[in-house]
């Protein structure tokens, strides 16, 4: 973090449950300080000791590789310990609501949940029941805010800033909690966001979002800076909202020919994990201008710089209310 960061602004939220009620200055806060722990996957010693003593749950209630991998190992490089909590061993199979297992494991002295649920507003829920800081880790088709901090993050690094950059999201928007978040961040840093797919896959209302659309891929893709493919979440489609993979394929799926079109230094975007040949053709995921491995790497220093301060948070409420 630069001096003018640490001397003009103070972090106060012991919770990230989203990115909506965030402000520009609190959102370029974390990425500042995420730049703070780069350097620490280049070190010998990996760790530092700024969750020393500290227990980090991780209450995953959906499928995740990627997101709680990285947030076991964030935890870890702060040296906290770190419970893994699952529900297929859990309580939960027997009835026990979500709050009371949450209560639970504070009993036993955690001090942050982070949790990934498939219902909406569960980390809100979970925020207002415990004491213990909540992280948001993906929530229903709500938000994912560290996934869309990493995006920005991984943008900024290599353009220096979002200012005016304009940035394409592709694919199933309607249930995406990644472009909801990323809406959120990007048009607050400053980018031009527009959604592209087909009219099935666009959220309801989205004209009132601070955004444009298309449902054109080809009429845009020359336009942008940066293109963030989306996963196709055929776990999550209730119906037939488009006629057949390889038609979506063909309409919105970026392949090599269709990259040809672009700027030469269009950044190519992945949330993962890929539907290689679907959403992205594998030559593009792997080539010279997809940032997608970068994306996994920085989402590690978005969520240590989370872990962070939402503890640094709690700490200075606890000084406040006891004097």
């Amino acid at each position: 973090m630069n001096q003018t960061t640490k001397t003009d602004f103070q972090w106060r939220r012991k919770h990230l449950l989203g990115l909506r009620d965030l402000s520009r200055k609190e959102i370029e806060f974390i990425l500042d300080t995420a730049r703070g722990f780069e350097e620490f996957s280049t070190r010998s010693i990996k760790k530092a000791p700024a969750l020393r003593g500290k227990v980090v749950v991780n209450m995953f209630f959906e499928d995740s590789t990627r997101t709680r991998n990285s947030f076991t190992l964030a935890a870890s490089r702060l040296s906290a310990d770190v419970i893994e909590f699952t529900k297929t061993s859990s309580s939960v199979n027997k009835g026990e609501t979500l709050i009371d297992t949450a209560r639970n494991l504070e009993a036993m002295g955690v001090d942050i949940v982070v949790i990934r649920h498939n219902a909406g507003g569960a980390p809100h829920l979970l925020s207002r029941s415990i004491k213990a800081c909540v992280i948001n880790a993906g929530d229903g088709f709500h938000e994912h805010p560290t996934q869309a901090l990493l995006d920005a993050y991984t943008i900024r690094q290599i353009k220096g800033s979002l200012e005016g950059l304009k940035i394409g999201i592709v694919g199933d928007i309607a249930h995406s909690r990644v472009a909801r978040s990323n809406i959120h961040a990007l048009t607050k840093l400053g980018a031009e966001v527009i959604l592209v797919g087909p009219p099935t896959l666009m959220p309801a209302q989205v004209q009132n979002l601070p955004v444009q659309v298309s449902y054109s891929l080809d009429a845009v893709i020359d336009k942008l800076d940066v293109i963030n493919m989306l996963r196709i979440q055929f776990e999550r489609l209730g119906g037939n909202l488009f006629p057949s993979v390889r038609e979506y394929s063909h309409f919105y799926g970026l392949t090599v020919e269709r990259l040809k079109k672009a700027k030469p230094d269009i950044l190519v975007m992945h949330p993962g994990p890929l539907n290689r040949g679907l959403e992205i053709e594998s030559e593009v995921a792997d080539g010279p201008n997809s940032v997608i491995l970068r994306q996994v790497s920085n989402g590690l220093a978005i969520r240590m710089a989370v872990l962070f301060l939402v503890n640094q948070a709690a700490v200075l409420e606890a000084k406040d209310s006891h004097p």
